[in-house]
């Protein structure tokens, strides 16, 4: 739930609706749009092999549409970073204990965790020190889809996940090698991006308009659209040209955000058109300008040529800056360390004058369109060869 005046989640008991019907199969936990698109592919593959499955869901309208039982839209809470996390700690706690006396009461007979470690590797180390689940003697297995990023930080975390999971699916290869010091049962089931039968939601077109994509969270919106906007509009000066950025957005709360972001900075509204991120066709795009959330590794799987944009709270990037220890912040970088893919302008440095530069010789420059072409079959290559597909590998192990 959120106030409608600012968005945020409200500091009420938000409750979880009784099952009915029997004994649950499983319990999905989704806390991001992200993991929600994530979660619900994995729901469509199970019910397309095992379609007498009863799964209910924490997560968000993909879940619902996937064929889950929505207990709550848990991507209608989500926030981003230290501060805003210490601002709404008694939802957040209140929400956490519902889930635990939920899956107390209805047992079922897994809970799959996808993404969203801060809540749900506190919540798998509760539901093994409360007897429930099966690494605490009780009856529930903890499957865990999407691990932290251990390889970035809080490495150490994954000697408790051998204690509380029964087993881990990651979607990057070099993940495997993270664990191996430890007992957990962990297998490199691809990522969904590169599934035969996903279609990215945006492609590469040398004529089509600038992409800006400031991400799925409304704190981190808040922050990087604006510079991002500015940039087009002092791009599009540059060109020469009254053609709009296509800015794509995951939801239509989001999308009011953004009509406000640009109405309060005084942008022109005709310098944007505004869609979802998600439809039936994909989005051509010339250059673009990204969070460093899992759109940017669709637009370098896409081989669309730009730049990662992040901005967060001061507070939250002086911490991530003392723990974090990698050399990038978006992930095809990482994957691709001997070759990355696109610039990233961190804090101060992603002013609107250095983003317009970069914005107007990614859609100018041919070189960088065949960079961000090799770029995309290297990954392609890297991410393309998996152990066992996700549906496949939760089946196995629910028995």
């Amino acid at each position: 739930m959120k106030t409608p005046a600012t968005g945020e989640p409200e500091d009420a008991r938000p409750g979880l609706p009784p099952w009915g019907g029997g004994r649950p199969d499983l319990l999905i936990i989704a806390g991001e749009h992200s993991g929600d698109q994530h979660a619900a592919r994995l729901v469509r593959g199970l019910l397309e092999r095992q379609p007498e499955l009863r799964v209910a869901a924490l997560g968000g309208p993909e879940l619902d549409r996937a064929g889950a039982r929505l207990l709550y839209d848990l991507t209608a809470s989500s926030v981003v970073g230290l501060a805003e996390v210490v601002r709404h700690y008694r939802f957040f706690r209140t929400l956490f204990d519902r889930t635990v006396e939920w899956i107390r009461v209805h047992r079922p007979r897994a809970v799959c965790m996808v993404d969203y470690p801060g809540f749900n590797l506190r919540l798998a180390r509760r539901l093994r020190d409360a007897g429930i689940s099966r690494k605490g003697g009780g009856a529930v297995a903890v499957h865990y889809y999407i691990g932290p990023q251990i390889w970035a930080w809080k490495a150490g975390r994954r000697f408790e996940m051998a204690e509380t999971l029964d087993s881990l699916g990651v979607i990057f290869p070099f993940e495997v090698a993270c664990y191996r010091d430890t007992a957990l049962d962990v297998a490199f089931v691809g990522h969904p991006f590169v599934e035969p039968d996903y279609q990215l939601p945006v492609r590469p077109d040398a004529h089509g308009p600038a992409l800006l994509l400031p991400g799925s969270r409304r704190q981190a919106v808040s922050r990087i659209f604006p510079p991002m906007g500015s940039a087009w509009e002092r791009c599009r000066v540059a060109l020469g040209t009254d053609r709009p950025a296509l800015v794509l957005h995951p939801d239509p709360e989001i999308r009011g955000l953004l009509e406000t972001l640009i109405a309060s900075g005084g942008l022109d509204r005709s310098a944007f058109a505004l869609a979802a991120a998600h439809g039936e066709a994909s989005h051509p795009g010339s250059a673009v300008l990204t969070s460093s959330g899992t759109m940017s590794l669709v637009c370098a799987l896409a081989g669309i040529p730009g730049a990662i944009v992040y901005r967060a709270h001061p507070l939250t990037y002086t911490i991530g800056r003392m723990v974090v220890r990698v050399p990038y912040l978006g992930i095809a970088n990482l994957l691709l360390p001997e070759f990355p893919i696109y610039p990233e302008f961190i804090q101060g440095a992603a002013r609107p004058d250095r983003l317009a530069d970069e914005l107007r010789e990614a859609m100018g420059d041919r070189g960088r369109r065949d960079r961000a072409r090799e770029g995309a079959a290297r990954l392609h290559a890297r991410l393309g060869t998996r152990d066992r597909d996700a549906p496949g590998w939760l089946l196995e192990r629910m028995g």
